[in-house]
Order: structure tokens, then sequence, then C-alpha cells
């Protein structure tokens, strides 16, 4: 029998459901990765950028950075278990985050990442072990995703899982190979130093790698 296509948003449906569960049993105060930012300031951070278009502006331009900080603290404010139905219901119907495939475009790695945020802000994290479907799926939108997150590398990078699978982060002279999981090497695109990569070449290239802040 052939195989069941999934939906396009299939994972980060699932990943909506896994931040959701996490936010509620972390509590409101609990840290996340996110510098400044509690669970309750990430709950926020979800409901504006689904919910509040106008608002979500502010997270890539500076000057609405102030708007959107005072719709996120409204949003997040109140009874906790309201806020996390929130993230865990998604954005009003007629939204265009319902649509399932601006959805899986926009979420999949947001929901991802934002759950390895409160994880991994806990001493004595470790990786979660993940479906291959799903590091398939992130490998695959880390693609697009990697030159424009990585722009900021005075140096070559590329991206290796070890097997076999490799793409370009960053074009660049005395490159350094970045390797681990998909999962790992979103993260770490992403501006996450919370992560289980290794490095390999030049080992100044290596040190000014580490350096960057990378990320959106």
């Amino acid at each position: 029998m052939p195989e069941t296509q999934l939906p396009s948003n299939h994972w980060a449906q699932l990943e909506r459901q896994t931040i959701a569960d996490l936010l509620t049993s972390r509590g409101p105060d609990a840290p996340t990765l996110c510098e400044g930012w509690t669970t309750r300031d990430l709950a926020g951070h979800l409901i504006i950028r689904e919910s509040r278009p106008d608002a979500a502006m502010g997270i890539m331009v500076p000057a609405l950075a102030s708007y959107a900080d005072k719709v996120r603290i409204k949003a997040q404010s109140g009874d906790w278990t309201q806020v996390v139905d929130k993230v865990r219901n998604g954005p009003p119907k007629s939204s265009m985050m319902r649509l399932s495939t601006v959805d899986g475009l926009a979420n999949t790695i947001e929901f991802f990442v934002h759950v390895e945020d409160v994880r991994r802000a806990q001493d004595g994290w470790q990786p979660r072990e993940l479906d291959d479907a799903f590091q398939a799926e992130l490998w695959s939108k880390l693609k697009g995703f990697a030159p424009r997150l990585m722009k900021p590398s005075p140096v070559g990078i590329v991206l290796s899982t070890g097997d076999g699978k490799r793409m370009q982060g960053r074009q660049g002279p005395h490159t350094v190979t970045i390797t681990g999981t998909p999962a790992e090497l979103t993260l770490f695109a992403y501006g996450r130093k919370q992560v289980q990569v290794e490095f390999s070449g030049p080992e100044e290239s290596i040190q000014a790698v580490k350096a960057c802040s990378f990320g959106v």
C-alpha cells in the first residue's frame, strides 16, 4: 500500500500541542532561552505572532518593537490556563495562519525552536528523540532559511548531518563544518547555543562562528 501523505502542517500541529503542554506543566514564570523572557512572555509572543499581524511586525521591525511589546504584554496577561489555551487553539478562523500550507511553513520550525527554548532552559536537558520524518522535515525547511540566518558569519559554513547530507549555510572563506542532527543544526542556525553539534575547520574560524549571533 502507498504511504499516506501527511498534511503539510502535521508537524507544526504536533509541536503546537507540545509547547502548550510544556507551558502548562512549567507554569508562567519558568525561564526560557529567549533572553529576558519567561514562559509567559513566550506565550504572549506566540499569540500575537498569529493573531495580531499589526503587532507581529514588531518582531522584525525595530521601530515597531515598543508597540509589539505593549500588545504582547496585554495578550499574555490574566489567567494562565486561558493564555495557554490561546496558544493551543491557534489563530482566529479568519487568519491566513489557519491555512495548513501557511501553518506548516510558518510554524513548524517556530514551535520546534520554542519547545526547546523551554526544555533547554532547565539543567540536565537532553535532546528529544524525534521521528526520522520530522528530522527530514526540519532539514528540508532549514535549506530555505540557513543562508539568511547565518549571514553574520565572516567565514564559510557547511551544515552536515554526518551521514552524507550537507548544505551550504554561508558562502565564504576558511569554511567551518558543523555536524549534528537536523534538529540540533536548526537550533544552532536560529542562534541557540545549548545544542549538541561538532565543529571542524580552522580553529580561528570555529571561534568566529561560535561568537556569531545567528537567527532572525
